[in-house]
């Protein structure tokens, strides 16, 4: 009712609703319309009424559906993870780097940079335009026994890894463990039953994927940064007004705080029993393993490199001390 009240308020006539172009926005969110995003994504749909588009929001649990549909053109906008947006902008998709995102007071300065209109030209690549980033946390190590919390130990390892996604693939073969191929739908499953050592997930999975059965009594899920998640919102830029996509990357920019609220809550869910903490010489390490597979993708063309920069000099007005801070090392 209130998006009615707006609506007709924004517009003052009949006519003038008339006028909004009707436009179809297919959010996947891994709860469905009764998860977090989606509900978002009803707060979003409201401002964009302001822009002149009325946008009609349909529900997906299967991100691969989303996506199939969008390509299909049967959605105008979709919104999707990070590493399955690369097919449409290789630049924003290359925010979930690995290893790239350390903090979330980085993954905030990245955002607000990339939402401003200097940024504009770089979230448009052919009919494509990111729409706007949403943060959605850290990717943790879940592992079924804690003494796995080395690089070294990681090795002969069977990890749960997406089959769509590269840079996975890449990283459990550069460590020396064995890709045992997963999708969204089955890996908690595979790493609660066992079929696997080592799953990766954000800490929203812990609790509706129930992967404390997998952790059960000798698992823990290791508190370091793999990677952070983040949802993207690819448009058909020709489908929407002019202007359209940098309103919407400065409203989706503008959610990041209420996105935190969520990721702040579902981290809490996770027992504090189940924390492995890292020492300074094992954090080291993945650091140096990540970074070293990072570069590598850039170099086959998987990452981009003006993304892996920015990334770099964010880290660095973070943590100036840091060992890559006074190398070329992006």
């Amino acid at each position: 009712m209130l998006r009615w009240i707006l609506l007709l308020a924004l517009t003052g006539s009949a006519a003038s609703w008339a006028n909004l172009e009707k436009r179809t926005f297919c959010v996947y969110d891994p709860l469905g319309a009764n998860g977090s995003v989606f509900g978002l994504s009803r707060d979003y749909s409201t401002a964009a009424l302001e822009w002149g588009v009325d946008l009609n929001l349909r529900a997906y649990t299967d991100e691969k559906i989303a996506i199939d549909d969008f390509k299909a053109q049967q959605c105008d906008a979709v919104l999707m993870t990070g590493a399955r947006a690369r097919p449409f902008n290789k630049f924003a998709a290359t925010i979930e780097a690995i290893g790239g995102v350390p903090t979330h007071s980085v993954m905030r300065s990245l955002i607000q940079t990339i939402s401003a209109p200097q940024a504009a030209r770089l979230m448009e690549e052919g009919r494509y335009e990111v729409a706007g980033i949403l943060p959605a946390g850290p990717i943790y190590l879940f592992v079924r026994d804690r003494n796995v919390d080395t690089v070294e130990e990681l090795s002969g390892k069977r990890i749960a890894t997406f089959e769509y996604d590269e840079p996975s693939i890449k990283l459990v073969n550069h460590v020396g463990a064995s890709v045992v191929p997963s999708n969204s739908a089955n890996f908690s499953g595979r790493f609660n039953n066992g079929s696997v050592d080592v799953a990766y997930a954000p800490a929203v999975a812990y609790k509706p994927l129930e992967m404390y059965k997998g952790l059960a009594n000798n698992g823990g899920v290791v508190r370091f940064n793999l990677a952070y998640l983040d949802f993207q919102m690819i448009i058909y830029k020709d489908r929407f007004p002019a202007g359209f996509g940098q309103k919407s990357r400065e409203k989706a920019a503008s959610m990041f705080d209420q996105m935190m609220a969520h990721i702040d809550r579902d981290t809490a869910e996770i027992d504090q029993k189940y924390w492995i903490e890292l020492s300074q010489e094992n954090v080291d390490k993945y650091n140096e393993m990540l970074r070293s597979v990072r570069i590598g993708l850039r170099d086959e063309g998987v990452y981009d490199g003006r993304m892996l920069r920015l990334m770099r000099r964010v880290r660095c007005q973070e943590t100036p001390a840091a060992a890559e801070c006074a190398e070329q090392l992006e």
